[in-house]
């Protein structure tokens, strides 16, 4: 009895003691050359990753991940228009409760970068901006102008209550909070920039505020009191002259984004850089005490129909992929690469004394599962919401409607060939002459316009309208209305009297018994398929055209046989034993019904 007794003690101080550890109080400051954990040298070795482009099943586990390579802090975005996707309604739950992303990296002893800037780029959809910013007449993103100051400043408050509690002078473990993102690549406005730091002070953030910029924005983009930090710079003198000249002479020195890699956008190959060319310039900041965040060092997936696009008067619209791959230490599955294995090498050599990192997590299995073949089919305009009646074709902002598709539908006169013209087409369209496809338009290739041939009678005139994601950089964030934007004209003549339907395609409407579309319309193609035992996979759609793919209710998101991404990744935390549904949206070949998988993605092959 006395013996249990003992132990019994035992685990309760041990318990006790390790909760105590938790929830020690730390302090976290900057000294003229170093930041200061506890009022010692401390050394950020951080690595971005997005909790929107992981399962929340799979967080703890990539934070292991960065654990065994070395990684100390994990820095992350902050995306407005996941959590308010329609004005005045928040969402913190479920993927994106950020609040619980933050608590586990504490659990896993990693300390958090946030960065709700609210603008955040990251190759997301309108640059994290929420869409129906877009319909408030006269508001200015990025300005001091009032409508968007008060959006900007309602939904800071409600991060504020969700993540400033959080703070490492609260007890939490976030060090700093990035206020803006790169302004200084848009634009040099200071008052604005105060009023950012206003705002957040105002919502909780009372600990260290920061910004990022690339070497020739960073004078712009700071702001004098806060700590500068440089992105996409490596070498040493440079990093610390440039932090210095906008800090009063003195560090601490913080590569805020630091780029072992890049990302994809569709039509164009699939980026990669090995490791080699990083482990130098890795191992020489680290050697001379600057900190660094990995921009990425797990991508992930930007699952559903969040991915944004560039655009800019000297190239073409680039919409990106959904594999968010990044070639990034981490893969997209969220195993370790070559290139984590020797970046973990050159951090080994910087630990301070007495610390050793863990064993690497066992990669986990990915397997080819059996054949899925699809037993139903689905006509996309066989279920259609009620239809705005207009003159012109509506927006997706007149629709209320943020991503996915809209459809366009009128009667023409026919008897004739014409050139049927599209003004402001964003993004990719799809006509059909009495339910018949007659063509396509891309932006991608500035296409505007094609010959059409209108049987005699009346002709019924459809328009299917994908938002391949809204632009997320640069000068033309505030032209990011989707849909048929312009006029529709045939042969020089506006067409008019338009029936437009919104298709989010946030729930599949599939009453009804499936059954075989002809005519090319597009096609929702259903299937419920077992399994033994959840693993990894890859689907493989290389012989399929262009859509969207739906598992077990998850938007895995999209895929286009443009490439280079053939494979959409399904990740085992979303599979189950036994069975599984399935929904694919073809836009083109719509006759297809076999979808093989492969053990291995498929990120580097184009087609024409």
């Amino acid at each position: 009895m006395k013996f249990i007794k003992l132990l019994s003690l035992f685990f309760f101080l041990l318990v006790t003691g390790r909760l105590a550890a938790q929830d020690a109080k730390h302090t976290f400051a900057l000294s003229d050359t170093a930041f200061l954990l506890d009022g010692k040298p401390f050394q950020i070795i951080s690595g971005e990753m997005h909790y929107t482009r992981v399962p929340r099943e799979a967080w703890r586990q990539r934070m292991k991940m960065a654990k065994a390579m070395g990684l100390n802090t994990i820095g992350t975005y902050v995306f407005w228009n996941v959590h308010e996707p329609q004005k005045g309604h928040y969402d913190f739950s479920g993927n994106h409760d950020i609040a619980e992303f933050v608590k586990i990296a504490k659990e896993e002893g990693l300390w958090v970068i946030l960065r709700p800037s609210p603008y955040v780029c990251a190759e997301w959809e309108f640059g994290g901006y929420p869409y129906w910013l877009e319909k408030e007449e006269g508001l200015q993103v990025r300005s001091k102008e009032p409508k968007y100051l008060d959006a900007y400043h309602k939904y800071i408050m409600e991060v504020g209550k969700q993540l400033a509690p959080l703070q490492i002078n609260h007890g939490g473990n976030v060090l700093m909070v990035q206020i803006e993102n790169e302004y200084g690549s848009y634009g040099a406005d200071k008052d604005y920039l105060a009023l950012n730091r206003k705002m957040f002070i105002e919502a909780g953030f009372d600990g260290q505020l920061y910004t990022c910029d690339p070497e020739a924005a960073i004078k712009d983009g700071h702001l004098p009191g806060l700590l500068p930090a440089i992105n996409g710079v490596d070498n040493v003198a440079k990093v610390k002259k440039l932090i210095d000249e906008n800090h009063g002479g003195k560090g601490p020195y913080f590569i805020a984004e630091w780029y072992p890699a890049w990302f994809d956008w569709w039509g164009t190959a699939h980026h990669t850089v090995p490791a080699e060319k990083y482990v130098g310039p890795l191992d020489s900041v680290l050697t001379a005490g600057i900190s660094i965040n990995m921009y990425m060092f797990h991508g992930g997936t930007t699952r559903g129909f969040m991915n944004g696009a560039n655009f800019n008067d000297q190239n073409p619209y680039e919409p990106q992929i959904s594999s968010y791959d990044y070639d990034a230490p981490l893969d997209e599955a969220g195993n370790p690469t070559d290139k984590y294995m020797k970046f973990r090498e050159v951090i080994k050599k910087h630990l301070p004394a007495g610390v050793t990192l863990p064993e690497v997590p066992a990669a986990k299995p990915s397997e080819a599962i059996p054949t899925i073949r699809f037993t139903q089919t689905f006509g996309l305009f066989d279920h259609l919401p009620k239809a705005v009646l207009h003159a012109a074709p509506q927006t997706f902002e007149d629709l209320n409607q943020a991503y996915g598709f809209a459809l366009y539908r009128t009667t023409v006169t026919g008897g004739k060939t014409a050139t049927l013209k599209i003004d402001g087409l964003r993004d990719y369209g799809i006509i059909y002459l009495n339910g018949k496809r007659a063509g396509i338009l891309d932006r991608r290739l500035k296409q505007d316009s094609l010959q059409i041939t209108l049987p005699k009678g009346k002709v019924k005139l459809e328009i299917l309208v994908e938002n391949l994601g809204r632009i997320n950089f640069g000068p033309y964030l505030l032209k990011n209305k989707k849909g048929i934007t312009g006029k529709v004209t045939l042969n020089g003549t506006e067409v008019k009297n338009w029936y437009s339907y919104g298709l989010p395609l946030n729930t599949l409407n599939l009453a009804g018994k499936g059954l075989q579309i002809t005519g090319g319309k597009p096609v929702i193609k259903k299937a419920v398929f077992d399994l033994k035992k959840p693993v990894d996979t890859y689907l493989d759609l290389s012989k399929w055209g262009k859509g969207t793919v739906w598992l077990n209710g998850h938007n895995l998101g999209r895929y286009w046989n443009v490439g280079p991404q053939q494979t959409v990744y399904a990740p085992v935390e979303w599979l189950k034993a036994g069975n599984n549904e399935i929904e694919v949206l073809e836009l083109i070949k719509t006759d297809q019904n076999v979808l093989p998988s492969l053990a291995k993605p498929v990120l580097s092959e184009l087609k024409k």
